[in-house]
């Protein structure tokens, strides 16, 4: 594509009163404002002094720039131009909203969370945001990953496990087959936290969110965790959640006992990485094999705690193994196992293994939130940081609803937040007023006016007709 005039045929004004470049805000803030986000902020939050005053509108607004594509408070501006203040009310400058998130104290990001649950819930009620086939159960993934930070006054910002100064945040997401993952739960840690601790608290906070969205039809929903969370306060309140359990265990004596146990005919080739089929026989052909063995976790503890279970082992050939006169099992293997509580008969060891390995879904999560409100900390305060967290997993959930309400079958109903924001946020418009009602004036020939014009009609429906 090349330009097609001289430059001196162009000049550039800033003088339009009446142009916005993300009209999609308003299908978006529409949906917001139908899951209750303005009253229930309204209402729960109970920020001091001033700075505190209309909670309900500043975390619209705050939640509206993270839409837009805000990572830092300053880029809050991207509410204050043009025509934004016909569009929208209160449209807060980032000095205002940045007040309002360094008075949060660690009760009020409490409410917070309570909040983002209840709209998620409210946001479940009217769309589809976890399809669940007949047959299957909700995945629970928890993780924790780090978010870098470079200044000197960030509050509890250290080094990690991962070598990187930061904080840490702590996701719990669900996601099924169908659908690609929500955000349940969410906590905001320092840098130097170990990833266990508090896990229980949010695994089952995130259970809870689960729960009362009805989402699963019956079926116990399955957790899953990596070593780092394989603790018994952890799976245990998953267990007293009714819940099954799918966690990465370390490679203890314990765990090494029970693997050398297994027989040599106990192990099956599975599709891996790199693995082929045999056209001849149709048989896979891998490096890869897995066997299971029945297992106690926490034998340590009183007899009420244990936890009876499979152990799941995954091994492949050392490609670089110790050189010893007589090499053992685990010189000749690497091995990778997890404990499950899932029934043998609802999932064989193929089965538990492929599923357990989908646990990396969290990650792109991670990506995704890094990607926008989570690529900086705006805040020096520790709890304005926890309290943009909350924000953003709620910024994040209202973009997956709005990509399954724009595009059920298509690509925007699994897209990336960048993608939604492409696609159907930022969409320039000129607003005209007649009659006095406001048209927005959209390019033409925009290729996802379908899915745009699908979202906008869903949020903008009237309300029910109320029957008697």
């Amino acid at each position: 594509m090349q330009f097609k005039h001289a430059p001196a045929a162009v000049s550039a004004v800033f003088d339009d009163p009446n142009l916005v470049s993300a009209a999609g805000l308003v299908p978006m803030l529409r949906l917001a404002r139908k899951a209750g986000l303005d009253e229930l902020a309204q209402d729960r939050l109970s920020v001091p002094t001033d700075k505190g005053a209309n909670a309900g509108a500043k975390v619209m607004a705050l939640v509206a720039g993270m839409l837009a594509g805000a990572d830092s408070i300053d880029d809050m501006n991207l509410l204050r131009h043009g025509g934004m203040g016909r569009l929208f009310d209160r449209t807060y400058a980032p000095s205002t909203l940045g007040s309002f998130l360094r008075e949060f104290r660690f009760g009020h990001v409490r409410q917070l969370d309570a909040v983002a649950s209840r709209v998620l819930g409210n946001l479940t009620a009217d769309t589809p945001l976890l399809q669940v086939r007949a047959g299957e159960r909700v995945m629970v993934d928890l993780d924790d990953t780090i978010i870098e930070v470079h200044g000197y006054q960030k509050q509890g910002a250290s080094f990690g496990y991962s070598g990187i100064r930061g904080l840490n945040a702590l996701i719990a997401t669900a996601s099924t087959s169908a659908s690609a993952p929500v955000i349940l739960g969410q906590r905001l840690r320092q840098g130097k936290t170990g990833s266990p601790k508090g896990a229980a608290r949010i695994v089952g906070d995130a259970l809870a969110t689960l729960r009362r969205t009805s989402v699963g039809g019956g079926s116990r929903p399955l957790l899953r965790a990596d070593s780092a969370f394989y603790g018994h306060a952890t799976i245990g309140t998953a267990i007293k959640a009714d819940a099954d359990v799918s966690v990465t265990v370390r490679m203890d004596p314990a765990v090494k006992a029970a693997i050398a146990t297994i027989p040599d005919d106990a192990w099956t080739m599975i599709e891996y990485t790199d693995s082929i089929r045999d056209e001849a026989t149709g048989q896979l052909i891998s490096k890869a094999e897995v066997a299971e063995i029945p297992f106690t976790a926490f034998r340590s503890r009183k007899k009420a705690e244990r936890v009876g279970g499979r152990l799941v082992v995954r091994r492949i050939p050392d490609l670089n193994p110790r050189q010893v006169e007589q090499p053992t099992l685990f010189d000749t293997y690497r091995h990778h196992a997890f404990f499950t509580t899932t029934d043998k008969h609802a999932m064989d060891t193929v089965a538990a293994d492929k599923t357990h390995r989908a646990h990396a879904i969290i990650e792109q999560v991670h990506a995704d939130l890094k990607n926008g409100p989570l690529a900086h900390l705006p805040s020096g305060v520790f709890t304005a940081n926890s309290a943009w967290l909350v924000l953003a997993v709620i910024a994040f959930n209202l973009t997956r609803t709005a990509g399954i309400l724009a595009d059920k079958a298509g690509r925007l109903a699994r897209a990336t937040t960048a993608t939604i924001r492409r696609t159907l946020i930022h969409v320039p418009a000129r607003l005209a007023r007649s009659a006095r009602r406001i048209t927005l004036h959209l390019p033409e020939a925009w290729p996802w006016q379908t899915a745009f014009t699908r979202l906008f009609t869903v949020t903008h429906a009237p309300p029910p007709t109320a029957t008697t």
